[in-house]
């Protein structure tokens, strides 16, 4: 219904903004006006005479008090206008208070605009038509014919304030869909983030998703430090306690340390039955990795005593600590899991399984990153699966030197648990047994 050529007046100060609307309004077949500055605004208003004026607060004006200007200076009192600013911009109720008819929010929807634009358009077309009938009625025309004219006209007009009022209904509808999308798309965010590192989240977002299956996403990284815990005599410990206090207490246990990963930066990887895993320098390498994951073991031994205590359950730890180069990412097209290969892992695993309970064992090239920080008690000739004979060390205590506060460096040096069943807790026993997956002696 929009005539060809009909004037349409952007008083914008934006001129991006401003020939953005001019497109809008080119689509509709109408002639834009960008006037430059006020003076030339208030000038054109005057004497073009606009179906429609489009008007954004001005640095010298606010909107409000431009769009009570222009009401008052248009020839046409009834000439919509709409204001266009952002959300915190626009004030309903003194929008329509001041004379406006309608508002566009930024940043700005074209195809919202159009249909905006558009109502207005022919809402003022059928007003001005309105004004002719009327005219004709009382000067010119047939009194019968006018009211017919006025009546159609006043239908037409109904018909619109419809189509506006539906065309609010459905963008409010759609942006109650946007802010839905949104909201479930962080809490995906966040359930990914309990599983995947962020680090791999993020590189997962970028990837094409058919691309998935043809690449790996997995990246070597040269230094390393992997921890492995493992609670001592869970398997009889489980046959003491029902099941539901079973998983109970092992949720209690790996929440803490979860908590202990978060605090000292350090990835968690998994839990293997009553096992638990964490690494230190992926998937963002850092130079403190293996001093970060020793705080971490120690941190982790002072929290079982603490359950021990608490519980009376007979609970220790047997920690070991590897570092060197592994593989690290994520394999296969279903049910994503972050974990680590190569030889440093395995050999981490070793260090724990052939530990000693109550006790943190690392290996050499671990104690090479520790002992400036640390004393250690050496190990030699421990007969490691698949290795032969290696050095270990045994974890003793915080070298003063290195910790200048005394308080933080006590608050983590406890007492290591006693060992169960009566299992000897030196490295002296043990250089001439073969370990067993419980160093029962």
């Amino acid at each position: 219904m929009v005539a060809s050529g009909s004037p349409i007046l952007i008083g914008i100060a934006d001129r991006e903004l401003a020939q953005a609307l001019a497109q809008v309004v080119a689509e509709l077949g109408c002639e834009a006006h960008c006037p430059a500055s006020l003076d030339e605004l208030m000038a054109a208003a005057a004497r073009l005479q606009p179906l429609l004026v489009l008007v954004e607060s001005w640095p010298e004006l606010a909107a409000l008090e431009l769009c009570h200007q222009l009401r008052s200076a248009a020839p046409y009192q009834n000439t919509p206008i709409v204001l266009v600013g952002t959300a915190g911009q626009i004030d309903r109720g003194a929008l329509f208070a001041a004379g406006a008819a309608d508002y566009l929010l930024l940043p700005l929807e074209p195809a919202e605009a159009l249909a905006r634009i558009r109502l207005h358009l022919d809402r003022s077309r059928l007003d001005r038509l309105h004004e002719r009938a009327r005219n004709l009625t009382l000067f010119r025309g047939p009194a019968l014919l006018a009211a017919s004219l006025q009546k159609r006209l006043r239908r037409q007009a109904e018909l619109l304030q419809e189509q506006l009022f539906l065309l609010d209904r459905e963008v409010r509808e759609r942006r109650q869909m946007e802010s839905a999308l949104r909201d479930e798309q962080s809490r995906t965010q966040k359930l990914l983030l309990n599983v995947l590192p962020q680090a791999i989240v993020d590189r997962l977002a970028r990837e094409d998703g058919l691309a998935m299956e043809n690449e790996i996403l997995a990246d070597r990284f040269e230094e390393a430090t992997i921890l492995f815990a493992d609670i001592v005599d869970f398997t009889p410990l489980s046959v003491q306690l029902p099941p539901l206090e079973l998983v109970q207490l092992l949720n209690r246990i790996f929440s803490a340390f979860d908590r202990l990963a978060e605090e000292f930066g350090l990835e968690k990887i998994k839990t293997i039955g009553d096992a638990y895993m964490v690494a230190g320098g992926i998937p963002v390498p850092r130079p403190d990795h293996a001093l970060t994951v020793m705080e971490m073991a120690i941190a982790m031994r002072r929290e079982i005593n603490q359950l021990r205590r608490e519980t009376g359950l007979p609970l220790a730890l047997r920690i070991g600590i590897n570092t060197g180069a592994v593989v690290a990412g994520v394999i296969g097209i279903k049910k994503f899991s972050y974990d680590l290969w190569g030889d440093t892992v395995n050999v981490a695993s070793r260090m724990e399984s052939q530990g000693i309970p109550g006790k943190i064992q690392v290996t050499e090239a671990t104690y090479a990153y520790l002992k400036d920080h640390y004393e250690f008690e050496r190990w030699s000739n421990l007969p490691v699966k698949g290795r032969g004979r290696m050095t270990a060390y045994l974890y003793v205590r915080r070298r003063s030197s290195s910790w200048p506060n005394p308080e933080a460096n006590s608050a983590s040096e406890e007492t290591p648990a006693p060992v169960p069943h009566g299992t000897d807790s030196g490295p002296s026993e043990l250089r001439s047994r073969e370990p067993t997956s419980e160093i029962a002696l």
